[in-house]
Formats: C-alpha cells, sequence, structure tokens
C-alpha cells in the first residue's frame, strides 16, 4: 500500500494525458487535458498517468480545459459526479447534447444520472477545471459514446477499437487483426438512453456551492447519499464540510477516504503527516488511518469528503 505523502496530490502536479479519449482530435474537443488522481479511471489511452494507484471502490480525476473546448457526448453505467475547481462550466445531455443544460460555478457539485449522455463545455474566461468521483474500480468498463462523436473521431483519424483502445492512424496505428470498430449504438439500442428533462436533472442532482456553505455551518451537509441532498447510493458518500464543521479532533477512517477543498486553504493531518491543502489538491486517508482537518487560514473555506460504502457502484439508485 503507498505512504501516506504518496497519497497527496497537489493540483500543480498533476500529468494531463491529452489523448485520453476518443474525440482527441476532433475540432472544439482537441484541447482538453484529462487527469487520473485516484485509480485507473476512464481513459482510454495507455499514455493516461495514473497518480495512486489504491483500488478504493471509486476513482477521482479531473478535466481541464481551454474556455470554448467541450467533452463529447458519452453515457456511464456507474457514477460520475463533478464539482467544479475553477472556471464556469456548461453541462448539457441528451442524444444530441439538447435534452437540458445548465451552468455551474466555482465549487458546484453534479451527479449526473447514469444511462444519459451527457457532455461538459468550459463558457469561462480561462483555463477551467473540473474534478471527477466515478462509480467503481473500474470506471473504464462504462463508457458509451453517442455514435456521432465516434464517427466525427474517424473522420480526424482516431479509431476506437471494441477492446476500448484509441489507435491513431495520424501516428500510422492501425486495428490489430483480432481487433474491430466499437460498434455505433443502433436506434433500436438508442431508445434506451432517455432525454431527461431538466427539472428533473438540475432538481434532484446539482447542490450549489453557497447552500452547502451554509448548510455546513454547525454540521458537515450530506451532500449525495442516502439520506443527502441528491439521494443516490453510488458506493461512495460525498459530504461537505464548512468552518464550524471540521475535524478538528482526529478520528479514524473506518473506510477509504477522499479529501478534496472546494475553496480556501486546509490543514490536513494523517497519522501524524500534517500538510496543507487548496483547491485543486487531493489526500487520500485509508482504513485505520486517524485524519483530522480544518481550515489553516482566515477566510472562506469549504471541503467535499468522499467516504466509500458498501452498495455496489452501478446505475443510479431511485429509492
Amino acid at each position: 500500500m503507498s505512504t501516506v505523502q504518496q497519497r497527496i496530490v497537489r493540483y500543480g502536479e498533476l500529468k494531463p494525458c491529452k489523448t485520453a479519449f476518443i474525440d482527441a482530435h476532433t475540432p472544439g474537443s482537441d484541447q482538453k487535458e484529462n487527469f487520473t488522481i485516484i485509480g485507473g479511471g476512464v481513459s482510454e489511452s495507455p499514455d493516461q498517468h495514473v497518480h495512486i494507484t489504491d483500488k478504493i471502490g471509486f476513482n477521482i480525476g479531473a478535466a481541464g480545459q481551454p474556455p470554448k473546448c467541450r467533452n463529447s457526448l458519452h453515457s456511464h453505467t456507474t457514477a460520475e459526479v463533478f464539482f467544479v475547481a475553477k472556471g464556469r462550466w456548461r453541462f448539457f445531455w441528451g442524444r444530441y447534447g439538447t435534452a437540458g443544460e445548465f451552468i455551474a460555478e466555482e465549487g458546484d457539485i453534479f451527479n449526473i444520472p447514469t444511462g444519459i449522455f451527457r457532455g461538459f463545455e468550459n463558457v469561462g474566461q480561462d483555463y477551467g477545471m473540473i474534478m471527477s468521483i466515478l462509480g467503481g474500480d473500474d470506471a473504464g468498463g462504462g463508457v458509451t459514446w453517442a455514435p456521432q462523436v465516434i464517427e466525427d473521431a474517424q473522420a480526424h483519424g482516431l479509431m476506437l477499437g471494441d477492446n476500448g483502445v484509441l489507435y491513431d492512424s495520424k501516428k500510422g496505428q492501425d486495428l490489430p487483426h483480432n481487433v474491430h470498430p466499437m460498434p455505433l449504438l443502433t436506434d433500436e439500442e438508442l431508445k434506451a438512453y432517455p432525454e431527461v428533462p431538466v427539472e428533473d436533472v438540475v432538481g434532484k442532482y446539482v447542490a450549489r456551492y453557497w447552500d452547502l456553505m451554509a448548510l455546513s455551518a454547525n454540521t458537515p451537509a450530506v451532500v449525495i447519499g442516502e439520506n443527502g441532498m441528491i439521494k443516490d447510493k453510488p458506493g461512495f458518500e460525498v459530504d461537505f464540510l464548512g468552518r464550524g464543521s471540521c475535524v478538528s479532533e482526529p478520528v479514524e477512517a473506518a473506510k477509504p477516504v477522499v479529501l478534496m477543498p472546494a475553496s480556501g486553504h486546509w490543514h490536513v493531518g494523517i497519522d501524524g503527516h500534517e500538510v496543507k491543502l487548496s483547491v485543486g489538491d487531493t489526500a487520500l486517508v485509508m482504513p485505520g488511518e486517524q485524519y483530522c482537518v480544518e481550515p489553516s487560514m482566515t477566510g472562506q473555506a469549504g471541503l467535499y469528503r468522499i467516504t466509500a460504502t458498501d452498495d455496489p457502484a452501478g446505475a443510479t439508485w431511485t429509492g
């Protein structure tokens, strides 16, 4: 198992992969960067760097994109949760991305329902970053692309094999003899991907940063969980800590815990190791370790805490 120091990942030390997905050459999507912080992630590229390889039941990653860069429409069979670390982002969904959309600001969190096509775009003025939580250890096993994404990619030299690996004809690569192109979803199969109205998505699956700051004044705000603001059991729970609900005295982690600041600067202690974290940084606490976390400076301070559960990773829980 990795050491405590190896389980601290700084925003400034994140190693991007620019060839992670099938739309890496498609105009409008060709400048995005993918980061895998904990676990295997969902990358289709062998170039993807994984910062922490411990398997904890879910994955932590990030997407960085310059303004006007978008992530193409795809679907997941396990949870895909994003919170905005930097910038302003537009999330959209549906077969052609027209079923609904909303704008997420820094600190906002979105638990995207499984089984719908979704995409996102940086609509801010500068390079933006969203942090992700993906359900299951094998998050890469449940990604499906909208047919037009695969067709657009082929027109720009990228082919996705039915083994889930990308091949770049611009580099002289071709599909191996025993690998076939990833089949496009048929019209019949596409009927299983609903066009969910915006009120059903934003009303149930989005939590806003400033609401969480208010609700965490005295106790942690339960964001995602069976009794959370967003009701789901994706194999992990998410709560939000504020200045008045931090963990000032050490507690022992019963399950893997990930600490990810949404704002401010935080002092984190893990089994006697002391570090300072800020937005974009990630710390993993393993079971049996004692940890504490509290703001290290005055001013705004909010932090997402993700805790593994025994619930299996799978489709969005509807109760």
